[in-house]
């Protein structure tokens, strides 16, 4: 497990990072296959991670995961420390309304959908890619993860609440049903083009097109229909993971693409709740045998590193040795696993 780093973005990242963006399917990615974007988002995090204590709000940060035998980035994984910092952000609420005809006797429980800014000021996971030939090892456990420890070190600098955006359904051309069924008709562009638009967290422009009023998600084409709250497939890996943190996909979906808009309250999630501080003891000192595979994360801004290991006892520098862990650091670490005990 040792043998990957998630790490701080750097310049020498960029070619990796065109790549893993041509890569990602159409509209699922906040990776602009851009390079001088990409060069920004990288130029942006690495401010962020330097940036003095008295943290904006504005901040971004990106993360890339090393296959360390391969010596090859194989993954990427960011935060946005508040949506929508510049203006509201948007998502659709679920809700249910009932009409009731006493005449009739007849009542209706409809499903409907109301344009709302909750979650502007929530930090947002974002930018989630990993090779497919690593979907089924512990990496990605590693690139969802290691971000909420982080979070929770600098816990000053992002909100108590952390929301994500999953990809919806699209097909093969990059169209989305429920885009077709709902913004072309107030945009007049196609899904990818709306995409391309936004380019960022802030979703301001939708109030100016998009009506006020709830839409009844039983006037919507079928297709619609069947697409609200859908994983695109390629999203069902890192959706997984959220879900087994506790994140709550009930209650928004995406305005674009209607896919699941996932929150939760930071100190709720199950890798925060089980996350302890160890003090990395010299190489003498081993960890007993029978260590708890965990996540273990130095979340020093400037000297930020996260891997996967074991904890005993101890924290042995030998265990991260990987990322120059020195003795009498304290590195913040969390199980993989579900505790003992817990549903």
């Amino acid at each position: 497990m040792s043998d990957f780093l998630l790490r701080p973005v750097a310049p020498a990242d960029l070619l990796a990072l065109m790549r893993m963006a041509a890569a990602s399917a159409d509209g699922i990615s906040s990776l602009p296959h851009d390079e001088a974007r990409l060069a920004a988002r990288i130029q942006a995090s690495r401010h962020s991670f330097a940036s003095a204590d008295d943290a904006s709000g504005e901040e971004t940060y990106l993360f890339v995961l090393e296959d360390l035998q391969r010596g090859a980035v194989v993954g990427c994984s960011g935060i946005a420390a508040s949506a929508g910092f510049y203006d509201r952000f948007y998502s659709y609420r679920n809700e249910f309304v009932v009409h009731a005809s006493q005449a009739l006797g007849v009542t209706q429980r409809m499903h409907t959908l109301h344009l709302c800014h909750d979650l502007t000021g929530c930090t947002l996971l974002t930018s989630f890619y990993l090779a497919p030939e690593y979907d089924q090892g512990p990496a990605a456990q590693l690139l969802s993860r290691a971000r909420l420890l982080f979070i929770h070190a600098h816990a000053e600098r992002f909100s108590s609440r952390i929301a994500a955006e999953n990809p919806g359904v699209v097909d093969a051309q990059g169209q989305s049903p429920f885009w077709d069924a709902v913004g072309r008709r107030f945009f007049g562009m196609d899904y990818p083009q709306a995409e391309s638009v936004v380019g960022g967290r802030s979703k301001a422009f939708i109030a100016d097109l998009m009506p006020p009023s709830p839409l009844y998600v039983a006037l919507l084409p079928e297709a619609a229909q069947w697409a609200l709250g859908q994983l695109h497939p390629v999203g069902e890996l890192p959706f997984s993971i959220l879900a087994d943190e506790g994140f709550d996909a009930d209650t928004y979906v995406d305005i674009f693409d209607g896919g699941p808009t996932v929150d939760a309250p930071l100190a709720s999630l199950r890798t925060v709740r089980h996350a302890r501080w160890h003090t990395v003891q010299p190489q003498g000192v081993a960890p007993p045998a029978a260590g708890v595979p965990s996540l273990l994360v130095r979340p020093e801004r400037g000297r930020f590193a996260a891997l996967l290991g074991t904890v005993g006892t101890h924290l042995s520098a030998a265990a991260v040795a990987r990322a120059e862990g020195q003795a009498g650091e304290r590195w913040l670490c969390a199980p993989l696993d579900p505790v003992e005990g817990e549903a």
